[in-house]
Formats: structure tokens, sequence, C-alpha cells
């Protein structure tokens, strides 16, 4: 079983495109190699493949880097199903994760991230559940953003531990954490992960 997500950048031409771009190579070089795992294509569509619990999170993930831009945001569909061939490009490979990640972009309207997989009583759970979070994701602020990336990123630190790494005091860590929804987002991300085994 394979995730893969195909996303795009919104308003990728406003400001300067090196203020996203190198953020989103940063990510995608988190998650795998280019251009076996993830590529950027058309300027400012990417795909990425990873294993299908870790893929909630990568998005999540993504879009605390993109939104730090304050200009930018970023659209994304998570497809899971089979990896048919695996090329050297990802651009190359096929299979049903692809299919679904393709598809579920295309169905993409005014939510910026869903999923699509063989269970669609599954995903209408999870979209439901993503839908309520992108009320608070949508509106990060750039602050809250860089907060949470570097949360997701230091997941053994405590707010003390980020608050040392980003040079802020621990009082306004907790009150960006609060306000950027992270907790909810976590345990969000914790029931997918123990969901998504039912399907692998």
């Amino acid at each position: 079983m394979k995730a893969i997500i195909t996303g795009d950048i919104i308003n990728s031409r406003e400001g300067e495109v090196e203020s996203w771009l190198n953020s989103l190579k940063e990510i995608l070089n988190y998650y795998g190699d280019e251009p076996k795992d993830w590529e950027i294509f058309r300027g400012d569509s990417f795909q990425l493949s990873i294993t299908p619990e870790k893929a909630m999170l990568a998005a999540i993930h993504v879009k605390s880097a993109i939104k730090q831009t304050k200009l930018q945001d970023v659209r994304m569909a998570i497809g899971i199903g089979e990896e048919k061939y695996n090329a050297s490009k990802i651009s190359e490979s096929n299979g049903s994760a692809y299919v679904r990640s393709g598809e579920c972009f295309e169905s993409l309207k005014k939510q910026t991230l869903a999923i699509r997989s063989n269970n669609e009583e599954m995903d209408q759970s999870f979209n439901i559940m993503l839908s309520l979070s992108l009320l608070t994701a949508n509106n990060w602020s750039s602050t809250v953003a860089e907060v949470i990336k570097t949360a997701i990123e230091n997941s053994e630190k405590n707010q003390k531990g980020l608050a040392k790494l980003l040079h802020k005091s621990q009082s306004s860590i907790s009150e960006a954490l609060k306000r950027g929804g992270f907790e909810e987002i976590m345990s969000m991300n914790n029931f997918y992960k123990t969901q998504i085994y039912k399907l692998c």
C-alpha cells in the first residue's frame, strides 16, 4: 500500500517564488528523495510518495511550511492504494494510489485537503474531520504555522524545548499551539493512523 499526495500552491505567483519553493523542497526532502519519492512540476504542483500512516501528518507538515509565507496556501489530495509500477521518477510510476490521488485532487473545490481510498465510508469520516480542522488551519498566521511546523519536526520536545529552539517564551508557544488547534489535529492524526491499518 502506498499514499500519494498530489498538491499545488495557491497564489503561487504572488510575491517571491523562492519564499515558498525552498520551504516546499525542504519538507519534501524530509520525506524522501527527488525524483523517486517526490517531484515538483509545472512550476507550482508537486507529488509525494509516502507510507499511508504518515500521509496525513506529512500533508499538515507541508501546509505549516507554506502558511509561513503569508501570501500562499496549498491544496492537497491524498490517494491510498496500490503502486503497480515503481519507476525511478514518481511522475512515471502508477497504480490505484496515483489514480485516486489525481481524481481526488481534481474534485477539490473549496476544501484544500482531502483523502480517497478504496473505502468510501472511511474516506467520508476522514474528510469531515479534515474539513473541520481546516477551519482552523486555513487561518494559521505565519507565527502559528512556524510553531506547528517546529512541533511536528521535534515531536520529542515539550513546549519548553520548542520555546528554546524558536527563541520565544513558553507562553507564546503554548498560545500559538492552542490557536492553531495543534492538539486536536494530532488527535485526528492518531485516529487516522489507527484506522488506516484496516485498509493495509
